[in-house]
């Protein structure tokens, strides 16, 4: 296991990728042009080549958080990272949420939003404004950005395709870690993956096309429920045997200490998560993420990596670097 914990916070520095990858199907000729490119950057495309050639035809899920796409500078940023991957001949499946945006669009409207720890209750209008967000506005701007890119990139929400089989979430007993009371809690349109059919994204896939599929699933009644977007993203990933599974967040990877840069985990093997878990290492919310991403690997996704998605350069950086930028967890 690697820890950054170094005494420097800059061994991973940010490098311009973008400008290694420009007109990426090129790449072997950007090695004989030294006239435009200094030493570093050509040393940069050289220790690319392997991860290229590893991963061609390889299949990626990459989960895209609703504070991530909320830039627009960002989302243009991180549309050309994803554009440069798919030219290198990766296969990219995109899933997004919309949380943020959710809930601003629900302050302005004067909806009331109920978050039970980390869930939130989706009532009548709230699904309403859910299919607004998710399925059009985010969905049709990260469309836009492909585009501009030169992508053929596919919209869908989960329902499309039957892509995405769930059911109504069934009533939960929440304690209350204020008070100790608990309370039985219906969080009303939110539902459970029961299946996942990956026909049609592998359809798309093996067309080169760039499915960018949004966080709501239906039933076989046709009864749409709003699905955490995390939890969609890693049954699409086992559902299509991807090579990695890539969460973009707010942060660029995991602690041992919220509190102290140092303490990032570079890289772990998922025994040595779960020995996290059990020895006391990892605490708190930690711990939920740690045992999914551990099940995930269990399950034939070979690797999960948790980044910034925030931060030029991290996705690149992540999958194309010997150093990368968050947090990477293998199978054992």
């Amino acid at each position: 296991m690697e820890l950054t914990d170094q005494n420097s916070p800059s061994l991973r520095k940010p490098i311009d990728l973008h400008l290694l990858f420009l007109n990426s199907g090129l790449i072997f000729n950007l090695l004989h042009l030294p006239v435009f490119m200094n030493q570093e950057n050509l040393d940069l495309l050289r220790e690319s080549l392997p991860y290229i050639q590893r991963f061609k035809g390889q299949t990626f899920v990459v989960k895209i958080s609703g504070k991530v796409t909320e830039d627009k500078e960002n989302l243009a940023s991180l549309a050309e990272e994803l554009a440069l991957m798919h030219q290198v001949g990766i296969r990219v499946c995109v899933i997004h949420g919309g949380g943020k945006q959710l809930t601003e669009l629900a302050k302005k409207l004067g909806v009331v939003q109920t978050v039970i720890e980390g869930r939130r209750v989706t009532d009548d209008d709230t699904l309403e404004l859910a299919k607004m967000i998710f399925r059009g506005k985010i969905n049709t701007e990260i469309l836009a950005e492909l585009r501009r890119r030169g992508i053929e990139a596919v919209g869908l929400s989960g329902i499309d395709g039957g892509v995405v089989s769930a059911v109504r979430r069934p009533p939960k007993d929440i304690t209350d870690r204020a008070t100790g009371e608990t309370a039985t809690i219906d969080f009303g349109h939110v539902g459970d993956i029961v299946e996942i059919k990956s026909r049609l994204i592998n359809l798309l896939l093996e067309n080169d096309y760039m499915p960018v599929i949004s966080s709501l699933g239906a039933d076989d009644d046709g009864k749409i429920y709003n699905i955490n977007a995390d939890t969609i993203a890693a049954e699409i990933a086992v559902g299509l045997k991807a090579e990695k599974l890539i969460l973009l967040s707010d942060v660029n990877g995991i602690y041992l200490n919220a509190d102290d840069e140092r303490t990032k985990i570079s890289r772990v093997t998922s025994a040595e998560a779960a020995d996290l878990i059990t020895g006391g290492q990892a605490t708190g919310g930690m711990i939920p993420k740690l045992q999914s991403l551990v099940s995930l690997l269990d399950r034939g996704v070979h690797a999960a990596h948790i980044i910034s998605g925030t931060t030029r350069n991290a996705l690149l950086s992540e999958v194309f670097t010997d150093e990368g930028t968050g947090t990477m967890i293998v199978a054992s």
